[in-house]
């Protein structure tokens, strides 16, 4: 008999498997089983076991022998896909018709509404989104602002798809109320509607700061489709444009209003950019790329007003400086859409609180993507609300499946210049060993710790990534490159070779 004691985390996606050995394939990601975390190394398969391929940047996974030329969501090249083998979760019971709602048309619900119905065939699914357009990869959005791809190609799935796989799709309608305890839902135009079990993909809002005029025109996040397209209508070459909030959809933003030919204003309020993934030097090196397209950044700048009669016309600096603007776009973070569930009596913190199997404190409850708080956090990206929404379809369906969360390292692609950084990023004490190259457009830097690699950070040439997770995952010794004499150069010898 299985020891159900004994755990193997999916070290790609973060699914836990419990048994005596690792499955032959995860199935969430499709990840091999030496890819579960049995403390052993995880090899990636041969192309030749391979009928589907993951991004390595965006973890977009692609069906098919060969990897797309480009990928749909983050736009890397096929050099960026790694092979996977096939991922297959068995049915449960093909006679189980249990009604299973989903409320959220993004990534989570789209993830787990598949999920249901690769486990039961026969299971009713409801699928409602708010919004009118068909569910679409909400990362494009940046892409579509720069002109790269039209609204059709946003679309993760033609309507046909809801047909095939019998997904009751109910497009622009709001879920107003909960019941936990009757087992039903109400929309906002007063159907109710019974589960046998609900998926609460609800998604986020962004955070918008209190600076007074953020309510004229001409102001707007970029979460939407339709914030995209009414941003897109405003803008027109030399337009003046100020993007508030420098980090990851910030630069995204400001990259693709600059491809249209806009002047961009980027304000970050801290000392330089993205200082959760990059320390200062690394950050020089990006904000130096940024400069080369023509956007101007501004560290340290906060916002006190943004001016104007009924549209915008200008922002003004806490330090007094004046910036003129027919467009402002405000990408401060976002909050989790926690109100359903907290007005519910779900427990509710930043987020809906979930356990490993996406389950709420509510009965027949599951929460996924951006709504869902995981080990008191919000991960607030496209990747886990992925694999949650497929951990959370998996169980509502009955098959039994865990989340772990997912590795502690992040491989970007922002404005054309992909982005490595893992681990410790801003030592505390004088215990660590730097090693660092520095050429133009690229960074490399390790830091190690008695003989073991804590933390790295690579820009421009991200080859080294793999080798750098496996080497500190695994706490492979070091030693032999962890003295301060050591180049960069030799380190990556030393990944390379490590096994």
């Amino acid at each position: 008999m299985a020891d159900p004691t004994r755990a193997w985390k999916c070290v790609v996606c973060g699914y836990v498997h419990r048994g005596d050995t690792p499955p032959e394939a995860c199935p969430v990601c499709g990840a091999p089983a030496d890819d579960f975390e049995a403390f052993e190394d995880a090899s990636p398969p041969s192309p030749s076991e391979s009928a589907s391929w993951r991004c390595i940047i965006c973890g977009y996974v692609h069906d098919g022998e060969t990897p797309p030329d480009t990928c749909p969501l983050c736009g890397a090249g096929k050099e960026e896909f790694e092979p996977c083998v096939e991922a297959s979760h068995e049915t449960v019971n093909a006679d189980d018709r249990r009604r299973i709602v989903i409320v959220g048309g993004g990534i989570a619900g789209v993830s787990a509404a598949a999920a249901v119905r690769q486990t039961l065939p026969n299971a009713e699914i409801l699928l409602f989104t708010a919004e009118t357009d068909l569910p679409y990869y909400r990362l494009n959005l940046t892409r579509r602002l720069a002109g790269e791809i039209a609204d059709t190609e946003l679309t993760m799935h033609p309507r046909d798809w809801y047909e095939q796989h019998t997904i009751q799709l109910r497009t622009g309608v709001t879920i107003q109320e909960l019941d936990p305890d009757a087992h039903r839902i109400t929309t906002d135009g007063g159907e109710t509607v019974s589960y046998d079990k609900l998926i609460l993909a609800c998604g986020a809002h962004p955070f918008i700061p209190p600076i007074p005029g953020s309510e004229l025109r001409g102001v707007s996040a970029v979460r939407t489709l339709k914030d995209a397209n009414t941003l897109l209508s405003l803008v027109e070459k030399d337009t003046p444009c100020v993007c508030i909030g420098g980090g990851i959809l910030g630069l995204e933003t400001a990259g693709a209003l600059a491809r249209q030919g806009a002047q961009v204003t980027l304000l970050e309020g801290f000392e330089y950019l993205l200082p959760r993934q990059l320390n200062r030097d690394a950050a020089k090196v990006l904000e130096a790329h940024v400069a080369s397209m023509g956007i101007t950044v501004r560290t340290t700048a906060s916002s006190r007003t943004i001016e104007g009669e009924d549209a915008v016309a200008s922002v003004l600096l806490q330090d007094g400086t004046r910036l003129t603007a027919k467009a402002v776009t405000i990408t401060t973070g976002v909050r989790a859409n926690s109100h359903l569930a907290r007005r519910a009596g779900l427990a509710v913190n930043q987020g809906i609180v979930v356990d490993m199997r996406m389950a709420t404190s509510a009965p027949d409850i599951y929460a996924a993507g951006d709504c869902a708080e995981f080990g008191g956090a919000v991960a607030g990206l496209w990747e886990p609300a992925q694999y949650q929404g497929t951990i959370a379809g998996f169980n509502a369906a009955g098959a039994l499946s865990e989340f772990g969360g997912l590795p502690r390292a992040n491989t970007l692609k922002v404005l054309g210049i992909k982005l490595f950084s893992m681990g410790v990023i801003q030592p505390d004490d004088g215990s660590y060993r730097e090693i660092v190259d520095r050429q133009e457009g690229s960074y490399r830097r390790f830091l190690f710790r008695d003989g073991l690699l804590a933390g790295a950070i690579l820009i421009g040439d991200t080859s080294l990534a793999a080798a750098a997770t496996r080497a500190s995952r695994e706490r492979l010794d070091c030693s032999a490159v962890a003295g301060a004499s050591a180049t960069v150069s030799e380190v990556a010898t030393h990944l390379n070779h490590l096994r």
